[in-house]
């Protein structure tokens, strides 16, 4: 009677002990499962995040890569490479600015003329100034005898600015004072003599001559009766306005209309040039630093017409100068006079025996530069 109840009760506890067994395997299993179900989930939220990292990532190195391409087409001057662009002020003029009050000329001066003068020939240079507005030139002397006070008594010489160097030519003061990014304002730049007579000039027409012909390197015609003239292209024709070729045999040259090159077309003469801005930017570097008169460059010109020589390149009829054709070089200091005739001579002979020496120089390097430059192709051979 006494087993009976044992046997049962042992039963019972077996099926308790069931019981929570399955429970607990239904309880690991259901964590086991979440745990599975949140480290899936957890590692898509990750994988996505990282995606959309990644992506956005990308999107601000190609956003740079773009900004950096675009800022390398961009071409800054050199030095200015780590300065804002808005604040580089590149290029420069030749206008007078007051010391306070200051208000930028709403109606800046358009063009310049520059000369080389020395105080003997005041009263030609005061002539020729007196053709040029001053409203429309900047008028910059370059003193190659050192006298600068004497001018004083001009009007004009106020607003002029004065440059000062001893027995130096019209190209020594050009290449160093005339940089194409210091005359950049200008639209033209009249680079002359002293010796010319200008009573049948006038700048202001002249200008607009040339601007309706499309001329980038001109000059005025020269008065073949009362000119010394050099070269047959630049003597006045009296029946046209302007003119662009010759047609008269010159040495060994038959000048026709199929002439393409000087001394028959695409030419002026270094006495009273004048070029537009763009023109002014390819002959300054043409001229040589340590060449001081500048011979050679006239025939060489033409690969700076922006263009045909032969239409780009003329000479002004209606607008003439004479040449006079003073040697004003060679031991003119005013303050080192020569003590004799004999000097002066002595010293304008050495001067024409230089500038020579320098024709022959200057194409010697054009030569060699033309040989040695594989990159260059030259527009004027057929």
């Amino acid at each position: 009677m006494n087993k009976k109840p044992k046997t049962l009760s042992s039963v019972s506890l077996n099926m308790n002990q069931k019981r929570k067994s399955s429970s607990l395997r239904r309880l690991f299993t259901f964590v086991f499962l979440l745990a599975v179900v949140f480290l899936i989930g957890n590692a898509f939220i990750t994988v996505d995040y990282k995606q959309g990292n990644i992506s956005a990532w990308s999107s601000i190195i190609r956003l740079n890569l773009g900004k950096l391409k675009m800022c390398k087409t961009q071409l800054r001057p050199l030095g200015s490479e780590t300065l804002p662009r808005g604040i580089v002020a590149s290029t420069s003029d030749l206008e007078m600015r007051p010391l306070w009050g200051a208000k930028r000329n709403k109606n800046p001066k358009q063009n310049l003329l520059a000369m080389a003068v020395g105080i003997k020939q005041k009263e030609s240079v005061n002539k020729i100034l007196k053709k040029f507005s001053s409203s429309e030139f900047v008028v910059m002397l370059f003193h190659y005898d050192g006298t600068v006070d004497e001018w004083k008594e001009f009007e004009w010489s106020e607003t002029a600015i004065h440059v000062s160097v001893v027995n130096q030519t019209k190209w020594w003061f050009a290449k160093r004072f005339l940089h194409p990014d210091i005359v950049s304002a200008y639209s033209y730049i009249f680079l002359w003599d002293e010796d010319l007579g200008v009573d049948h000039f006038d700048a202001t027409r002249y200008v607009s001559i040339i601007r309706e012909e499309g001329l980038e390197i001109s000059q005025p015609a020269l008065d073949p009766n009362l000119s010394e003239v050099h070269h047959q292209l630049t003597s006045r024709d009296n029946k046209s306005r302007v003119h662009r070729r010759t047609y008269k045999v010159i040495g060994k040259a038959r000048c026709n209309e199929n002439s393409t090159g000087p001394p028959c077309t695409g030419f002026v003469e270094m006495m009273a040039p004048v070029f537009s801005r763009a023109a002014w930017r390819c002959a300054w570097h043409m001229i040589q630093n340590d060449l001081n008169h500048g011979w050679g460059i006239d025939f060489q010109l033409g690969y700076c017409a922006q263009g045909d020589r032969t239409k780009n390149i003329g000479i002004v009829d209606s607008e003439y100068i004479l040449h006079l054709g003073l040697p004003t070089l060679g031991g003119s200091a005013e303050n080192k006079k020569p003590s004799s005739t004999s000097q002066m001579s002595s010293a304008r002979s050495e001067v024409r025996k230089q500038t020579y020496a320098e024709l022959e120089t200057f194409k010697h390097r054009w030569r060699n530069a033309v040989k040695n430059d594989e990159c260059w192709i030259d527009r004027f051979q057929p």
